[in-house]
């Protein structure tokens, strides 16, 4: 297939989070390439809390699509349909294509601007501080890793964390979870397990939560950390809507196309593989992904491609404030500064940037 500039494929990538971002900068001197995405920027996820208490480290974590993105186009909108050769904006844009790589994720409502998106760190930045005492429901990687990082920076704020599995991080191993729970007890954070708060009871200004059993937790703000839902819905009404599992995944093949498609590849968390949905997984399926199409669009044999190779271990790392980690290796787990030197301090966002070719300091 081949078209656009210079006789280069038309490739269309939808989604610009971590697999999006690296599969479109690997591949945009190779195709002529659009990336559609609501947001002007990339956000580096597993880097957003440490925004939250304190704002400037957004300045880096937040990357415009541009500052990576020299030889391709960038639409700055939702895609709301595909079709055999296009794609549907929400503004009613017919973006044609060749090839196209969908990595829309988890649905997260972000701003459109980087700049609206920073004065949203400095919003819940003020509102943690202007509170005594806060609650979190959630006890996953980001409920735990808010707690972490806001015991750390502000250690007088009395936290409650509410969680409604039986142990916390439950991705993780019972050891994991355990030296975790610890970690937070020493830091005063109080950890209610297998309850819930129904938020949605909750008036506007309203102090006084309600567990499910009957506790009653006072907090002056809450934040909301449990999962977010897959950025598919969108495909129901697609080509696509076949190619969804139970759970609203895009199933795949060993090649990272989405099954029964010759040129339509799938990446990320929008994918049923079957392993944690990290980041540098998918980092590592955006290179599976790039490698083939690279071969299919320079008009190479479909039989040489290469398989993705599936994560055998349950390796994480998760940050507890700006020093500590809990870490989840092969033959061992551990908790405090060791694995807290490999993620805390920057939480690889240098590392991203680097890999991205970002400058050193941040264009407007």
């Amino acid at each position: 297939m081949a078209g656009g500039t210079g006789d280069r494929p038309k490739l269309v990538v939808i989604g610009g989070g971590i697999a999006g971002s690296y599969i479109a900068k690997t591949l945009q001197f190779h195709a002529n390439l659009t990336l559609i995405d609501p947001k002007e920027y990339l956000e580096i996820p597993w880097a957003s809390l440490r925004g939250m208490v304190e704002p400037s480290f957004a300045e880096r974590s937040l990357i415009q699509h541009k500052d990576y993105l020299i030889a391709s186009r960038l639409i700055a909108s939702n895609a709301v349909d595909i079709r055999d050769s296009e794609v549907l904006t929400a503004e009613g844009r017919l973006v044609p294509y060749d090839y196209l790589v969908i990595a829309t994720g988890h649905g997260d409502q972000l701003p459109k601007a980087r700049a609206e998106r920073l004065k949203q760190y400095q919003a819940e930045n003020e509102k943690i501080k202007a509170a005594q005492s806060i609650l979190i429901v959630g006890g996953g990687p980001t409920g735990v890793e808010l707690a972490g990082e806001i015991a750390v920076d502000f250690p007088e704020k009395k936290i409650t964390l509410v969680h409604n599995g039986y142990r916390l991080l439950e991705f993780l191993g019972p050891k994991a979870s355990k030296k975790a729970l610890d970690w937070l007890i020493s830091k005063h954070v109080e950890v209610k397990l297998e309850q819930t708060v129904n938020l949605e009871d909750v008036a506007e200004g309203n102090k006084v939560y309600k567990t499910s059993s009957g506790e009653i937790i006072k907090a002056d703000c809450h934040f909301l950390c449990t999962g977010k839902p897959l950025g598919s819905s969108w495909l129901k009404n697609t080509i696509l809507r076949d190619s969804l599992d139970d759970a609203g995944s895009l199933v795949v093949d060993e090649y990272m196309r989405v099954k029964g498609r010759k040129n339509i590849f799938a990446i990320g968390d929008i994918t049923n593989i079957k392993e944690m949905k990290q980041g540098h997984l998918a980092k590592k399926q955006a290179s599976t992904a790039a490698k083939n199409l690279k071969l299919l669009m320079s008009g190479g044999n479909e039989s040489k491609m290469l398989a993705y190779k599936m994560s055998s271990t349950t390796k994480a790392i998760v940050s507890l404030g700006r020093h500590d980690a809990v870490a989840q290796f092969h033959l061992t787990t551990m908790i405090g500064l060791i694995p807290g030197l490999i993620k805390s301090k920057d939480l690889f966002v240098g590392k991203t940037r680097k890999e991205l070719d970002i400058d050193s300091f941040v264009r407007h």
